[in-house]
């Protein structure tokens, strides 16, 4: 396969995918005011996507590792666009955790940038997959900074039901494009073969979690998670109780993907330059400097702004990095798997 067309198709569907979760914030208000409920009710919604996308994404991965990529991405993409309509009709406490939980967080774990990467690090050249691994994080970080001023426009103009359905439609899109992934039967661009099953993924598994430095680099990228997952979800809502309008914090959220698109393909280039560990290491400390100087100073329009700048170029460059450093102590065979451990 072209490596342009692995390239743009990878890039498209993690845009695709994280645009609509990365504006879930901006549905809380409305719904929780239409039908009575406490913040309380969406968060746990949100709470419970993240914890199973986390949670499905290894199990995913070992299928797409198994069964090649395309499928486990066409069925994600079912899953994920059926989650978002069901969202529209949710009414009831118990079919948000269905829809925006269940559905949504699983969807989501089969068709996200996740297993993008573990395409990019199977179909690609060795020289191009820093690079790659950089673009599809970029890529993403876009589906940010453009779909929560999108959201925002429609729930304004058509209402939070149709603007769920518009992004359902829009999933639905991952499928052909899923297609230019395949990796069953290629071959690297490196010249050896990508999945001559040498080793079973119980022996697999075995290995990774007996390496001390991927039990570390899961535990930190499980906090980079929790993190980003926080800020995405209840943003919106603490600007709001601070007096700060919705454009704000949908600018913000959107500063935060362009400048991520900035920070990721920084990530990527430098990891081929300087020592994944200490650059990893650098970002998340810088992460905690930004985050604390937000929390220490009021809360204006311009120290929001500042703010989602400063965090985006930190916010997914922690990416590029981790892909590199789970391909390199492992090899590409089980990439999507120990990759998808890496992100949950």
């Amino acid at each position: 396969m072209p490596v342009l067309l692995v390239l743009c198709a990878g890039c498209l569907i993690a845009l695709i995918s994280f645009g609509p979760r990365a504006s879930s914030g901006f549905f809380l208000l409305p719904m929780s005011n239409q039908f009575g409920w406490g913040r309380d009710v969406f968060g746990f919604a949100l709470a419970l996507q993240n914890l199973l996308w986390g949670l499905g994404s290894p199990f995913a991965g070992a299928i797409a590792d198994r069964f090649g990529i395309v499928r486990v991405m066409c069925v994600g993409a079912l899953v994920y666009a059926a989650g978002l309509a069901l969202m529209s009709v949710a009414i009831t406490p118990g079919l948000l955790n269905l829809s925006a939980g269940v559905l949504v967080g699983f969807g989501l774990s089969a068709c996200s940038f996740n297993l993008v990467l573990a395409a990019f690090g199977k179909l690609l050249p060795e020289r191009w997959r820093s690079l790659g691994f950089g673009a599809g994080t970029a890529a993403g970080s876009f589906g940010q900074f453009l779909f929560p001023p999108l959201a925002t426009g429609l729930i304004s103009q058509v209402g939070w039901q149709e603007t769920l359905i518009v992004f359902a439609a829009v999933i639905l899109l991952v499928v052909p494009l899923a297609f230019a992934l395949s990796t069953r039967g290629t071959q690297t661009a490196g010249g050896g073969p990508v999945a001559a099953p040498r080793q079973s993924i119980r022996g697999a598994l075995g290995e990774a979690f007996g390496h001390p430095s991927y039990v570390l680099l899961v535990l930190g990228f499980f906090t980079c998670g929790f993190q980003l997952a926080f800020v995405t979800v209840h943003m919106p809502a603490y600007l709001a109780d601070h007096g700060i309008t919705a454009g704000v914090g949908a600018s913000t959220l959107a500063l935060i993907g362009l400048f991520n698109v900035v920070g990721s393909l920084s990530a990527g280039a430098l990891s081929n330059r300087f020592s994944r560990k200490y650059l990893l290491a650098a970002i998340y400390a810088a992460r905690g400097v930004a985050i604390a100087a937000f929390i220490l100073f009021p809360i204006t329009p311009l120290t929001c702004l500042l703010f989602g700048a400063a965090i985006g170029l930190l916010w997914l460059s922690t990416v590029p990095p981790t892909s590199g450093l789970v391909m390199l102590m492992f090899g590409t065979r089980y990439m999507a798997m120990l990759y998808g451990f890496a992100f949950f």
